[in-house]
């Protein structure tokens, strides 16, 4: 099953946990000094909000796989449709091992396709930490949104 991804870039963590958790009804599954994550049932979505991102308000969207295969369909379906898409592959970020793929809607807004395999004790890889570029202001399609360009957005 997939889950949609929401994350939304935030100055103040604790008042966005406070006002979040009293939206949801639910506390965060995930709280960092910078991040904390929500895995919400109903509605089915991934929301994340961080103060790493480079501006506040919403930083990017995604669709979240549980399956290899669900991945592998949601790549094909726009790759079939002529998107742009850059397949980042495996990746350290936002305190989970994940591979990714990103592309940008119409409007630019960013969205990435992703399988998390597993939890992981830094925001970003050694390779991702560089520039910390990532959530200021978004490449072209051709390059890595997130963790190649640097340590400042994602799941």
């Amino acid at each position: 099953m997939k889950r949609l991804h929401i994350h939304i870039g935030v100055e103040d963590l604790d008042a966005g946990i406070r006002f979040y958790t009293a939206l949801f009804g639910a506390k965060p599954l995930k709280i960092e000094a910078d991040y904390a994550k929500w895995m919400l049932d109903d509605p089915r979505v991934n929301f994340a909000i961080s103060t790493r991102a480079s501006k506040k308000g919403v930083d990017h969207l995604g669709i979240q796989a549980d399956e290899n295969d669900e991945l592998a369909e949601i790549r094909a379906r726009v790759k079939a449709a002529g998107m742009a898409v850059f397949d980042e592959g495996e990746t350290v970020c936002c305190y989970a091992k994940s591979d990714k793929s990103w592309l940008q809607d119409p409007a630019g807004v960013p969205w990435e396709a992703y399988r998390t395999m597993e939890d992981a004790r830094m925001f970003a890889s050694k390779a991702a930490a560089g520039e910390n570029a990532c959530c200021a202001e978004r490449p072209a399609v051709e390059e890595p949104c997130c963790e190649a360009k640097g340590a400042g957005c994602c799941q």
